[in-house]
Parts: structure tokens; C-alpha cells; sequence
């Protein structure tokens, strides 16, 4: 179990060092920011697809030999890492990465639940190994800061390859009991595979640079975008008429694992204002890295924290509770953040970023707890259906979620600055006394006055740009407060009538008789 926790943070700083750092890594790289967004899009790439023919791959050629062979992959990219001189370099092994880095979570999985019995594996293994998994991303924000100061981007490889290295021998040292092996790969599967991962991959590359290049200003997304659905499409196509498919699309459209695969994507959706929200807004306030310490370390805790609380009470029978405790603390805890002025400081959004962390592993477990009950009652084989849309939700719903946060912060931001400048072209009293008090507040720096006034226009205007920026970033917080109510509020008007159907089903014989 200790071996799975260090495989999974394994997986989850590597992810975790890219996203947080990008600006730093651009200025090492001699990149404008925009160019260093492709390094976490070629690491997310593969992330969706890949799990769905490792599940393969580790079936034909045995457990063990894919957990030695995956990690020795991981452990050599990581090496190769050393060697990134420029922007080029960087994309081809961050694509690589993403590749390696896949069965990762498949390995930490495995390894949490290999000494546990039966009813435990649900019970204890699958909360903690999903909250492991889900703190990663934030621990690096905890870590990164100290190596970046230390040694810059290749700090962050040196920790990579490290844990890369640790991972590497506990695996060897502690294999995993390898069921027999099958022989499941047909050539068909690789054809509906590369059409699945070219699906997958569009539509990731849309929703994270979506934003940065301007869904309207780039013609390419949209080509990106028609490709993907066309590539899916065949896929789905290819998939209903083979007698043995990769994946049952006939049980994954059936209503209840359509209304599984909305909710586990709505979710996903929610919570990226935690990873695209809270951070951004901060960076555009001056907050630095450093400064974020603190909060980050709260969220990883808490993320813990959620996964250990469900220990004594997970039950098949109480999912709907636990859904409804988590959507709970979203609303309440984004409705919280969408009070933020200039002045908030990550010490006054700490509770309401706990309360959403912790409400993200409460929520996650018993999802995917229902989702393999579900699977399991079907065969064996419905396993790996289900595995992909997990997964698949998981990768490409952060995806989504953060390019259409990012989407709607700049398009509020640009609506508040218009309204913020029309303000400040009146030239009102208000507008001429605070040019005047930031004018006599520079007198003592700059003696023409002529000056004094045009830094003081300029000082006004960077005050209004932050302010834009902070009511958009509200905006989005009550947007998120308001998509996890209406989720509750589903959630219930579902609950209600399951509970009418149970009592009209009791209620009917007697009235027969």
C-alpha cells in the first residue's frame, strides 16, 4: 500500500510540476507563455486513451511484466528529460511522458488493492488510492516553489526521475500476483484504438488552447474539433457491428450508465474551479508561487482528508448521501469565493478551497464504487468499459473544465473592462480625485508633474484591469455555487422518485386486492 501511494504521487507531481509552472518553464525555454501551454497538452494527449489499451496490453501479456515494463518506460523518460534544450524538445517529451505516465495510475490502483480482502478493496482501497491520485497535482504546487527557486525546470526533472527511480524498485521488489494471461488483442481493436486516441486528443487540444488562441480568431479549432467528432464517430461506427468490440456501446448508452457518465463529467466540470480558478486569480493579483504555499498544502490535506472519511461509512446503499454532502460543500464553498475583492489573500479562501477539496474525494469513490458494482453484476468483461469512462471523463472533463473556465473568465473580464473604462472616460470627480491622490503620493519619486499624472492614469488603469479580473473570477465562482445547486437539486428530484416508485410498487397489490 505504501508502494501505491508513491507510484500515484509519482504520477500526479509529474502532471502537477507542468500546469503549475508554465510561466517559469516558458522564461527557461525562451517561450511566450501561449507556446508552453502545448507542454501540457502534449502531456494530457495520451492520458485519455492510453489506459484503454494498457487494460489490453496487460491482459495478453501478463500483470507482471506490464508493471515492470511500464515503470522501466517512465523511469527512461525521465532521464531523457535532462536533455530538453528548447520549446520542440520539451512538447516531444512531455508527449512521451503523458505516455509513460498512463499506467501509473493503473499500477497505484492494483497495488492498493492487491493485500486487501474482498470487502475491503471497496471499503478502504479504492478511497484511498483515488484521494492519493486526486492530491498529487496539488502537492506539487507545495513542493515546486522551493525546487524552481533552488535549480529552476531541471529541479523539477531531477524529482521526477527520483521518484521515477523509488517507483522502479518497488515494483521490482514487490510484483503483483499475475493472473493468467489471454490472448485479447485482435488488429480491429488497434484500428478503433488510434480512432479513439485521435478523438480523445482533438478534443483535449480544442478545450486547452481554445482559450489562449481564441475559439473565433484560430480557424484550426475548428478543423480540430470536426476532426475529433469524425474520428469518434467511426469508432462508434466500427465498434457496433464487431462481435467481440473494444468497447460495449450498446451498455454504455443505456440510461444508467449515460446518467453515470454525466454526472462523473458534470463533476469534473465543477471542480475545475479549484485547479483553474482560485491560482489564476491569485497570479493576476501578484500572488507568487511561494506565497500559495500554504493554501495548496491545506487542499492536499484536505483532498486526503475526504478519501479517509468515507473509510466507515462507504456503502453501496448511501452513494446518493455522500453525492449530496459533496455538492453541498461545492456550492458553499465556491459561493464563498465569490465574494473576492483585490484585496483576498489565499489565507481568506482557505476554508471554502478545503471544503471544496474534501468534497472532491468524498465525491469521487463512491462514483466510481457504483460504476464497478455496476460493471462487475454484467462480467468481467463490462470492467474495461467502464475503467475507460472513468478515466476518460476524468482526463478529458479537466480538460474541458479548465479551457471553458479559462473561456468564460475571458470573456466576463472583457465585458467588466468595457464597463470599468466607460466609467473612467467620464472623467468624474471620483476618477480626478483619485488621479490627484496617486499623483501627490508620487511627488516625492517624480518631479514633473506631467509624468506624475500619466503614471497615476497608468496605475488606475492596472487597478481596474485587477478589479475586471476579480469580478470575472467571481462570476465564475457563482457560476460553479450555481451549476453544483442545480445538480443537488437533480439529484434530489431523482432521489424523490425513486422513493414515489418504491411506494407506488407497495401501494398497488393492495389496492388490487
Amino acid at each position: 500500500m505504501s508502494a501505491s501511494v508513491i507510484i500515484a504521487l509519482t504520477q500526479g507531481l509529474a502532471q502537477g510540476f507542468i500546469s503549475t509552472n508554465i510561466p517559469q518553464i516558458a522564461g527557461d525555454l525562451g517561450a511566450t507563455t501561449s507556446q508552453a501551454t502545448w507542454l501540457m497538452v502534449a502531456f494530457l494527449i495520451p492520458r485519455a486513451s492510453m489506459p484503454l489499451l494498457l487494460i489490453k496490453l496487460r491482459t495478453q501479456y501478463g500483470l507482471r511484466r506490464f508493471a515492470e515494463w511500464a515503470i522501466l518506460a517512465y523511469l527512461v523518460v525521465a532521464v531523457a528529460g535532462l536533455a530538453i534544450s528548447d520549446l520542440r524538445s520539451a512538447v516531444v517529451m512531455q508527449f512521451l511522458a503523458g505516455m509513460v505516465s498512463a499506467p501509473l495510475s493503473t499500477l497505484a490502483f492494483l497495488y492498493m488493492l492487491e493485500p486487501l480482502s474482498p470487502q475491503w478493496k471497496l471499503k478502504l482501497g479504492l478511497p484511498m488510492v483515488l484521494a492519493m491520485v486526486s492530491a498529487g497535482p496539488m502537492l506539487a504546487r507545495v513542493i515546486s516553489p522551493a525546487l524552481m527557486a533552488d535549480a529552476g525546470w531541471g529541479a523539477l526533472h531531477f524529482m521526477t526521475l527520483g521518484m521515477a527511480a523509488i517507483s522502479l524498485a518497488l515494483v521490482y521488489a514487490l510484483p503483483l500476483v499475475s493472473p493468467p494471461r489471454v490472448k485479447v488483442i485482435a488488429p480491429m481493436d488497434l484500428v478503433s484504438w488510434l480512432l479513439i486516441a485521435t478523438g480523445f486528443g482533438g478534443l483535449t487540444v480544442a478545450f486547452v488552447t481554445g482559450s489562449v488562441y481564441w475559439w473565433t480568431e484560430a480557424a484550426w479549432l475548428g478543423w480540430t474539433l470536426a476532426a475529433a467528432v469524425i474520428a469518434l464517430t467511426t469508432a462508434v461506427v466500427i465498434e457496433l457491428h464487431r462481435q467481440t468490440p473494444l468497447l460495449d456501446i450498446r451498455w454504455l448508452a443505456s440510461p444508467a450508465m449515460v446518467h453515470l457518465t454525466v454526472t462523473l463529467l458534470l463533476f469534473r466540470l465543477i471542480l475545475s474551479e479549484q485547479s483553474a480558478g482560485a491560482p489564476r486569480m491569485f497570479q493576476v493579483l501578484g500572488i507568487t508561487q511561494g506565497q500559495l504555499v500554504p493554501l495548496f498544502a491545506i487542499i492536499t490535506v484536505s483532498t486526503i482528508l475526504g478519501g479517509l472519511a468515507l473509510i466507515p461509512f462507504i456503502k453501496p446503499d448511501r452513494v446518493p448521501l455522500f453525492h449530496l454532502i459533496a455538492l453541498s460543500l461545492i456550492a458553499a464553498g465556491a459561493w464563498m469565493d465569490s465574494y473576492a475583492t483585490t484585496d483576498t489573500r489565499p489565507a481568506q479562501m482557505m476554508i471554502s478551497q478545503a471544503m471544496i477539496a474534501f468534497a472532491g474525494s468524498f465525491f469521487l469513490a463512491p462514483a466510481m464504487m457504483k460504476g464497478l458494482m455496476s460493471a462487475l453484476a454484467r462480467g468481467p468483461n463490462y470492467i474495461l468499459s467502464f475503467i475507460i469512462v472513468f478515466l476518460s471523463t476524468q482526463s478529458l472533463g479537466g480538460a474541458m473544465g479548465s479551457g471553458l473556465f479559462s473561456t468564460f473568465i475571458n470573456h466576463r473580464e472583457a465585458l467588466h473592462m468595457q464597463v470599468l473604462r466607460e466609467e473612467l472616460s467620464m472623467a468624474g470627480p471620483l476618477v480626478i480625485q483619485a488621479i490627484a491622490l496617486r499623483s501627490g503620493a508620487l511627488a516625492s519619486q517624480v518631479a514633473d508633474g506631467a509624468v506624475r499624472k500619466l503614471q497615476a492614469v497608468q496605475m488606475i488603469e492596472t487597478e481596474a484591469t485587477n478589479q475586471a479580473y476579480v469580478m470575472a473570477y467571481n462570476d465564475a465562482y457563482l457560476l460553479t455555487s450555481l451549476a453544483a445547486l442545480a445538480a443537488l437539486f437533480a439529484l434530489i428530484l431523482h432521489l424523490f422518485r425513486d422513493w414515489l416508485m418504491v411506494r407506488i410498487h407497495r401501494t398497488s397489490p393492495t389496492e388490487t386486492a
